[in-house]
């Protein structure tokens, strides 16, 4: 699958300290898979944050086809609970 980074997405990549292999990686193999409003997909996965030293989620907001995902936006949170869903 290809893995597009808009250039919003890479802005925020690029400003929120998060490695753009990691949005990569995460994408084509997420944890979890939501949907969401307006036809867009929400890939999201925990991780290790070097830089926080803690767990971090890491969300990722986008469009997806057959054979590509466009990211639209991407960040990182401590809040985990918030967003994870139980059972997934």
């Amino acid at each position: 699958m290809e893995v597009i980074l808009s250039e919003h997405a890479v802005f925020e990549a690029k400003r929120r300290d998060i490695d753009e292999g990691l949005i990569r990686s995460m994408v084509i193999k997420p944890q979890q898979k939501i949907s969401s409003k307006r036809g867009r997909i929400i890939v999201q996965g925990r991780y290790q944050d070097q830089i926080e030293d803690k767990e971090m989620l890491l969300r990722i907001i986008g469009k997806e086809t057959i054979d590509k995902f466009e990211v639209i936006t991407v960040y990182k949170t401590s809040k985990i609970k918030k967003y994870w869903i139980e059972g997934e």
